[in-house]
């Protein structure tokens, strides 16, 4: 197994500022599979169409960036990391100016599938984090660049509604590809320009994605617990939605929508959680994080009609997982330290799977069992990711983000032996 570290210009690059730029282009990246969310009915109209059409259209979003996540991901293993990021937020722009000239339902999802495929970045800035920032400090840069993706997923709806409202939503597009024009020339100029260590081909490479998971126990088990929290997540918040749209509640969408803003949560627990991470273990982080988000969840089940217990527990819970999230993931890049970025590609592609079969239950879930019976099935598969974490003996306490002391060596003897 390949587990050359990075020169130690890796444990330099990523500098303060740049950091911080990562994870606003993690957000802006993010917030662009969004866009379009709150505008179905604007869009429809412009398109002379129904917003079932609108919305078939806008799935072609979470397929591209599952696409992203196998296809793109990757390439950051393989070459400079400011000419990928760069390339991909240029293809975000052009993509993005195609869907605001759109004349029909297919140009649109088509462009909308780029858009998904190309904010896969924010995946990739992930990958950055766990190959160039210096092992003491893995998890804390991975937490910063983690919290600017939740912010993307917030500020993607809010910026997207209000812009739509303001401009329409063919100018918003427009004014969305300005910033990401801007990235690309800035991640070209301020990102490493040093290729990556991975010495098989690209065919290859995404080719063995699958079977990393039958060699690698520690990636097993934190995409298994990844997926059983995000599958909790997206069908907690997926419900919400149709909960209070639905009697005696009957909020309008842009009242439910402010639920949303609970999310701010998550993403101070993401800043958190990586300083945490690199001082107490990943393990720790995780078992708490989600000890917070099962206990939101018992009171979730019987407060949704008062609404400040119910934004507060969702914060709550929203801290928790993306606490968990960050240790979770910082273990699955310290496998591999010189080219994690085909270990994130497989677990966020199995986490993703998660979160989207979490969606489409948590949609029809309030309709067949209440509001009550899906916030269970939540907390019972965020309790079931809290037993896969306890279960698991395999990380050994090690990981440069998951490990005691977090070193390098000690990552590498236990990628060893997780090794299968």
């Amino acid at each position: 197994m390949e587990n050359k570290r990075v020169p130690e210009i890796s444990g330099t690059v990523l500098r303060a500022p740049i950091v911080w730029f990562m994870a606003s282009a993690a957000a802006l990246a993010t917030a662009s599979v969004y866009l379009l969310h709150p505008a179905v009915a604007e869009v429809a109209g412009s398109l002379d169409t129904s917003a079932a059409a609108i919305g078939t259209a806008l799935a072609f979003g979470p397929i591209g960036y599952l696409a992203g996540l196998v296809l793109l991901v990757p390439l950051v293993d393989r070459f400079a990391p400011r000419t990928v990021v760069a390339a991909q937020f240029a293809a975000l722009a052009v993509a993005s100016a195609a869907g605001a000239i759109a004349g029909s339902v297919w140009v649109l999802g088509t462009a909308v599938g780029v858009v998904g495929a190309g904010s896969a970045v924010g995946a990739q800035l992930s990958s950055v984090a766990g190959r160039f920032a210096g092992s003491h400090r893995q998890a804390t840069v991975l937490g910063i660049v983690t919290a600017g993706i939740s912010a993307g997923i917030l500020a993607g709806r809010i910026v997207g509604g209000w812009l739509t409202e303001v401009i329409g939503w063919r100018a918003m597009l427009v004014v969305f590809a300005v910033p990401c024009i801007a990235v690309a020339a800035i991640a070209y100029s301020v990102l490493p320009a040093v290729r990556g260590g991975a010495r098989a081909g690209y065919l290859d490479t995404v080719r063995g994605i699958p079977g990393l998971f039958a060699r690698f126990a520690a990636l097993r088990w934190a995409a298994a617990r990844g997926a059983l929290w995000f599958f909790a997540f997206c069908a907690i918040w997926a419900g919400l939605a149709v909960a209070l749209s639905q009697p005696p509640y009957s909020y309008s969408p842009e009242r439910i929508g402010l639920y949303a803003c609970a999310g701010l949560a998550g993403v101070v627990a993401t800043r958190i959680a990586g300083s945490w991470t690199d001082r107490v273990g990943a393990r720790k982080v995780i078992l708490v994080g989600l000890a917070l988000a099962f206990a939101s969840t018992v009171v979730l089940a019987v407060a949704l009609s008062n609404t400040v217990v119910t934004l507060v527990c969702l914060g709550l819970f929203d801290a928790g997982l993306f606490a968990a999230q960050v240790a979770n993931q910082s273990t699955v890049l310290a496998i591999d330290s010189s080219a994690p970025a085909r270990f994130n590609s497989a677990y966020m592609s199995v986490y993703f799977v998660g979160g989207s079969l979490g969606t489409a239950f948590g949609a029809s879930a309030v309709g067949w069992f209440g509001w009550s019976g899906l916030v269970a099935a939540a907390a019972g598969a965020t309790a079931a990711a809290g037993m896969v974490a306890l279960a698991d003996r395999t990380r050994g306490e090690a990981g440069g983000s998951g490990s005691v002391g977090g070193h390098d060596a000690a990552a590498r003897v236990a990628a060893a032996r997780v090794e299968r």
